[in-house]
């Protein structure tokens, strides 16, 4: 079957959720709900490309062999990658949701919110970032679990890039949450975060953002250069890595934060200090002097 074919549950998945979305909350100009929208789109895409293929089998095409997979007859890859963009995708919608709910709402959509078509088309940029992103775990789902080849050592190491990658961000935000909440208890008169993590990297969050979904593409290269697939499917799954970094360092990460601090912060010694010390992204590079940053 091509490969357009066997992804096309998960592009109607992607897409026709979040036009959903859009639909009911466009016109109410309710952005409280984006960030958990897009995570809920994780999380039904990935099902959908899981187990529509074995669903369909059974009870449209009624093949008598047919069954739907239990997590024990599923390939150690698969097993892997789903739990990956599972457990990703349910800590960052609980994260980003909570957050916006503190807040009262989402400062990137005060304007945006209230023009229906720019609105609209936030919704469907979230679907192609769902779709692409997680595009190396849709791929290897369409693969039956008796043609994945065995773990190696390329995917130990995938799995330990994930793991320490997901580490690196969850340890960036519970520091800079810990460092706001005593800020709000008058504990300190910090302006910005300069400790821990963010002394090596002004974004270690997007840091490991990168590096969890660098895993998740090599642990499904593998499978994805089986003969089950087209040549350079890998390559077309390595999009999602690609999109994640050019995404946190040229568009909706990097820049606004930067040009924010600028704004808040320009003239403050302190903060010229920290910029010229420690990289904008990756720890240790970047740095006019090579400084690991303010201790």
């Amino acid at each position: 079957m091509p490969l357009f074919s066997r992804m096309l549950p998960s592009i109607v998945s992607a897409y026709g959720l979040q036009s959903v979305l859009a639909l009911v909350f466009v016109p109410q100009a309710n952005e409280m709900f984006y960030d958990l929208g897009g995570s809920a789109g994780f999380i039904s895409t990935t099902l959908v490309s899981l187990y529509y293929p074995h669903l369909k089998a059974k009870f449209w095409d009624r093949i008598p062999t047919a069954t739907v997979p239990s997590l024990f007859h599923l390939a150690p890859r698969q097993i892997l990658l789903n739990a990956a963009i599972l457990a990703w995708s349910a800590r960052l919608g609980t994260f980003l949701f909570s957050r916006a709910m503190r807040a009262g709402g989402d400062s990137r959509f005060d304007e945006v919110k209230h023009q229906p078509a720019k609105f609209t088309a936030f919704w469907m940029a979230q679907a192609t970032w769902v779709l692409v992103v997680g595009l190396p775990v849709y791929m290897v789902n369409t693969l039956a679990p008796v043609h994945h080849p065995r773990l190696g050592p390329l995917d130990y190491f995938a799995v330990a890039l994930w793991a320490g990658s997901w580490a690196f961000e969850l340890v960036a935000d519970q520091q800079k949450s810990t460092w706001r909440h005593a800020k709000n208890n008058k504990e300190h008169d910090e302006k910005f975060i300069t400790k821990g993590l963010w002394g090596i990297s002004r974004h270690p969050n997007y840091v490991g953002e990168v590096g969890l979904w660098t895993g998740i593409w090599l642990l499904s290269c593998r499978s994805l250069q089986s003969p089950f697939f087209p040549r350079g499917a890998w390559l077309v799954a390595g999009a999602s890595p690609l999109l994640t970094w050019f995404l946190l360092t040229r568009v909706s990460g990097v820049p606004p934060l930067e040009a924010a601090g600028d704004k808040k912060y320009g003239d403050d010694p302190k903060w010229q200090e920290y910029k010229r010390t420690v990289p904008a992204f990756w720890p240790w590079i970047g740095a006019k002097d090579g400084a690991r940053g303010p201790e």
